[in-house]
């Protein structure tokens, strides 16, 4: 089933922030539908930095390629602000429906952006972002692939600007929208009751940030379409490599923690090492 078809089913898509194929594969193992590649994960993982506008789309595009080759569920792709203007924006596009992109999310903040839960950020003008969301649109290849718009414009310019601009970019023809950072249930429901039955709206969970977390199906019950919890994976594996790496720095030894791993062949069989030998053993010379 295709990103587009399932939206079109009843009850909110939960998708997983991932960072790599690994943390894909583990995903899409747990049952989720689709995926969400977060670009601050990308920063938080690759670069050990934060979410300030330091990935390139070249990253992105690469860390996408090397998900989509490994799992089936459809990806989700945040794409920043496009990477420069509306031609950069179509050459990112481009690139990433290569690299399997089911959705492309692109954002009207001005560049150096940063994280959408972080003080101090700055939007575009309105008429310049419809530009760049033309232009996605015009610049991909499927209609199956997917334009998702993201207005950054509660915390700048308050919610009423938010929802026009969101209105703007509804108008472009994009097939889902994504207000960021609304701040209250109420500021939550005043956006679905606007959008949400005339296009998915995205909700986006961030442990710590300026929109009050929920679970998927209140989230469901209010209006959204789609429910993504971006970073909280890589918040997860940090949390978990802190006491990891702690206990083996004290002990020096794995033991204490040994209950709480993967040993070698379990590690194995949930990336399919098995399975892979066993395909390649078919090539052998006899």
């Amino acid at each position: 089933m295709t990103l587009k078809q399932r939206l079109t089913q009843p009850g909110a898509l939960l998708a997983p922030g991932i960072y790599d194929a690994l943390s894909a594969l583990v995903a899409e193992q747990a049952g989720f539908e689709a995926l969400y590649l977060s670009g601050a994960s990308i920063a938080y993982t690759r670069l050990g930095r934060s979410d300030i506008g330091l990935t390139t789309a070249t990253e992105v595009a690469q860390t996408l390629s090397l998900v989509t080759e490994r799992v089936r569920v459809p990806v989700i792709v945040d794409a920043d602000t496009g990477f420069g203007n509306a031609l950069n924006t179509q050459r990112t596009v481009r690139e990433f429906e290569r690299a399997g992109a089911a959705m492309i999310q692109l954002e009207d903040q001005t560049f150096p952006k940063r994280c959408g839960h972080l003080d101090g950020k700055g939007v575009v003008p309105v008429a310049e972002m419809q530009g760049k969301l033309r232009a996605a649109l015009d610049a991909r290849r499927s209609a199956d692939t997917l334009i998702l718009a993201r207005t950054d414009a509660v915390a700048v310019e308050g919610l009423d600007a938010a929802l026009e601009r969101a209105e703007c970019y509804l108008e472009c023809g994009v097939d889902a929208l994504f207000i960021e950072a609304l701040r209250t249930p109420q500021q939550m429901d005043a956006a679905c009751t606007r959008f949400g039955q005339r296009v998915p709206l995205l909700a986006n969970m961030v442990e710590g940030g300026k929109t009050p977390v929920q679970d998927a199906g209140e989230l469901g019950r209010r209006g959204f379409r789609i429910v993504i919890f971006p970073g909280g994976t890589a918040r997860a594996v940090a949390h978990t490599l802190q006491g990891y790496y702690a206990s083996l720095r004290q002990h020096g030894t794995t033991a204490p923690w040994q209950a709480r791993m993967l040993d070698f062949d379990g590690l194995n069989g949930l990336i399919g090492t098995p399975e892979l030998l066993a395909a390649g053993r078919q090539y052998e010379g006899h």
